[in-house]
């Protein structure tokens, strides 16, 4: 194990799960910014991410480049509700693995986390543009509740058009004023 993947990987995982909960504490759900992403340090995600990691993405896209999948990936939204790739079940209808709508709490912790992971990773260049423009990138791919997508991108778009302390405490307002979206 390379000691400046170790260090680098850690240093981003701990900036990650800092600005998370700052951005869950904004938004009025600090007990889920605490228990944010603890699976990250879980030897099947830990030892995975430190091998490959690169510092400018995740080490996951690495991973699946070499082994052809992630098993830390596979592990992490399989256990962190705040995923939309967990919110999957079969259909009574269809018999196939459809996408679930999203419980409101976890759509508002995707947020915040898509918010902190494009903080993290562009780091000075970070805009209120970059969640927005990384979700319509792979919009056409994803397999996401179209209720869920919906109201993450108007989650996102309001950030770029009103900023970030409106639309945390619009979101923190949301969360105690509706049960769903």
């Amino acid at each position: 194990m390379q000691m400046k993947n170790l260090c680098g990987h850690l240093r981003t995982v701990r900036n990650h799960r800092r600005g998370v909960l700052y951005n869950c504490i904004r938004a009025g759900i600090p007990v889920q910014g605490l228990l944010h992403d603890l699976s990250k340090y879980s030897p099947t995600e830990f030892f995975p991410s430190v091998k490959y990691y690169q510092g400018t993405r995740s080490p996951n896209e690495q991973e699946r480049i070499e082994k052809g999948y992630s098993e830390a990936w596979m592990h992490h939204k399989g256990r962190n509700k705040h995923h939309f790739e967990y919110w999957t079940d079969y259909s009574p209808e269809t018999k196939q693995l459809e996408p679930v709508k999203m419980p409101l709490r976890y759509v508002a912790e995707m947020f915040c986390d898509r918010v902190a992971a494009s903080k993290t990773y562009n780091g000075e260049q970070y805009t209120d543009r970059d969640p927005l423009d990384y979700f319509l990138r792979a919009k056409p791919r994803r397999k996401i509740h179209p209720e869920t997508s919906r109201f993450l991108e108007i989650l996102l778009k309001m950030l770029v058009i009103r900023g970030e302390e409106f639309t945390f405490a619009w979101l923190n307002w949301y969360l105690k004023t509706h049960q769903d979206y």
